[in-house]
């Protein structure tokens, strides 16, 4: 089955600067534009929305909260660094979100973050390190989801009889999405994630078996036809699954689900 997510900013748009001597009455940005691109994904007959991890924008898995509520049926990926906090409490997070909006959570690690960046983030950790890293927190992680008097001890993080709540309404692990091309990338991939996502020119033929495929999709100006090709070559080669990365968040949402999908549609019954 294809599956199309979103990209929703994580930034409000910024305010027109308006003379001095004109009053502003305009009423204040609270940050509605992600809610808009999710709505509209939903109602575009999209499947999911990627919350992207931005230090300098709004916090990924509180974005995520918000638009699971908003939402019925999509899939809402959060985006976020393994460095931000301990995997028992993401798990703990992750599973009231999980409970409260059907199951529709998913997790995207970034692993390989720009070093400046990571120190920013009080993340010194660097190469192979982080990779290993990454393991361990999805390892605990799906542990301590499972049940009670898990144990585990690593070298970054270490867990004494540790778990989750049993909970009697369904709430399933994250679905697991990562990327990268390097040889612990494509181990951790092969090892934990659902999903592991290319670049744009990256060979599906790297992606672990037994691991979906996605592709990372800039959506630029043209014909809708151009970009249905392009997306039915992707699919030709194996890609199951596209991170769809607008330049105009809310129009594109709108445009890929009433016109492009219908000429994917249309490709298939006539093919």
């Amino acid at each position: 089955m294809t599956r199309f997510h979103i990209t929703v900013p994580t930034r409000a748009p910024e305010r027109v600067e308006l003379p001095e001597f004109v009053t502003d009455l305009r009423p204040p940005d609270r940050g509605t534009s992600h809610r808009l691109v999710g709505r509209a994904a939903e109602l575009a007959g999209l499947d999911g929305a990627l919350v992207p991890f931005d230090p300098g924008g709004l916090e990924s898995l509180v974005v995520a909260a918000g638009l699971l509520r908003d939402s019925r049926r999509i899939e809402v990926i959060a985006e976020f660094h393994p460095g931000i906090a301990t995997p028992v409490y993401a798990a703990k997070l992750s599973a009231s979100s999980q409970r409260y909006a059907g199951g529709r959570l998913g997790w995207r690690l970034v692993v390989d973050l720009d070093p400046a960046v990571a120190r920013a983030q009080g993340d010194f950790l660097t190469g192979a390190a982080r990779y290993a890293r990454a393991a361990e927190f999805l390892t605990v992680a799906r542990g301590v989801w499972d049940g009670s008097g898990y144990g585990f001890d690593g070298e970054y993080f270490q867990v004494l009889d540790g778990g989750l709540p049993a909970s009697r309404a369904p709430r399933p692990f994250p679905r697991v999405y990562l990327s990268g091309t390097s040889d612990e990338a494509l181990e951790l991939s092969a090892n934990h994630a659902d999903v592991h996502v290319l670049g744009p020119g990256d060979d599906p033929a790297l992606v672990p078996d037994g691991v979906a495929a996605a592709v990372r999709l800039p959506v630029r100006a043209g014909p809708d036809e151009q970009l249905a090709a392009e997306i039915r070559t992707h699919l030709d080669r194996g890609v199951t699954e596209f991170f769809l990365e607008p330049a105009a968040p809310l129009d594109d949402a709108y445009r890929i689900g009433q016109r492009v999908l219908p000429l994917l549609e249309q490709e298939v019954r006539h093919g």
